[in-house]
């Protein structure tokens, strides 16, 4: 069995960032699926943290084309001071969100982590959509839609500067994958910005192995691995637990073997999974295949071939 370092998870019960209210149970509902007993089984050490605290969501609408902008930065200052202490006590943190948003104080951890400790960052966002709007172009003001400008420094001060400096991240660090969804003005600022995706259009072209083997090339032994995984990057037959939900996802298989790739490479060091809404689920089956793909990403594998 593959080594993996001891985990720890870090609930994050809010929807501040969405457009839909649910997300804020997903921590819970990913830990009734058995998301700590699931990983225990595969022989990891596993540390629950139990959830942080932060502002309720005020459901208001956007000013200046922000949503919720002060509790959003509230939030995910108290993620990325968890994920930093997990860290730097050498264990793999697991962010159970939450919305998508909470990825901005997640990454800008594991980002300033790589910095102190000389490794290089690849970040697989796993999503139907780019995530990759402002407060210019976005049609919502949701904070949800925007996480990766922020990282890659478009956005406001108070979140492109959250760990201390602009950008956290580089475009080029960032691979895309499973995209679907992308609005007009979204997709020229990702093209402007050279972000590397692979869409369904590309992974329906080429397969998912190949799409996977391009994702992950070029990673060495001091590269860290930060998956975020929306769980709408999963089609919604499978996977109907989510707000945003968008036809033409991966399906099972597809989404194991991304899973099982990613643990292939031995490089995983942080997770987040995000935008579980129980409220929209049915007898928590997505929190369940939620669960059931996190454990191929720790190694569990239906390969039959030595």
């Amino acid at each position: 069995m593959r080594h993996f370092p001891p985990v720890s998870l870090i609930g994050a019960p809010t929807d501040i960032g969405a457009g839909d209210r649910g997300a804020a149970m997903g921590p819970e509902a990913l830990r009734v699926a058995g998301i700590a007993e699931a990983l225990i089984a595969r022989g990891l050490d596993v540390a629950d943290r139990g959830n942080l605290f932060g502002p309720l969501n005020p459901w208001l609408p956007p000013s200046a084309g922000y949503r919720h902008l002060t509790q959003v930065v509230e939030w995910n200052r108290e993620v990325m001071r968890a994920v930093a202490a997990e860290l730097s006590r050498k264990r793999l943190p697991i962010l159970l969100g939450g919305d998508h948003s909470l990825g901005i104080g997640s990454i800008t951890a594991v980002a300033n982590h790589c910095r102190a400790e000389g490794k290089t960052l690849r970040v697989l966002w796993l999503d139907a959509h780019a995530d990759f709007n402002t407060s210019q172009i976005t049609p919502s003001g949701n904070i949800h839609g925007m996480p990766v400008a922020c990282l890659c420094g478009l956005g406001p001060r108070e979140l492109t500067e959250l760990g201390g400096g602009a950008p956290a991240i580089e475009p080029g660090c960032i691979r895309q994958l499973g995209i679907r969804s992308v609005d007009a003005g979204e997709k020229r600022l990702v093209h402007d910005q050279g972000l590397t995706v692979y869409d369904m259009r590309y992974i329906d072209e080429v397969g998912m192995r190949r799409t996977m083997e391009a994702a992950l090339a070029d990673m060495d032994a001091d590269t860290h691995l930060h998956v975020s995984f929306d769980v709408d990057f999963l089609d919604p037959d499978i996977a109907p637990g989510v707000g945003t939900t968008v036809p033409g996802g991966p399906n099972y298989r597809e989404a194991q073997l991304v899973m099982e790739m990613i643990a292939d490479t031995g490089r995983l060091g942080s997770l987040d999974i995000v935008e579980l809404n129980p409220a929209l689920d049915e007898r928590n089956q997505t929190g369940k295949l939620a669960v059931d793909l996190v454990e191929s990403l720790f190694g569990k594998s239906t390969l039959m071939r030595e």
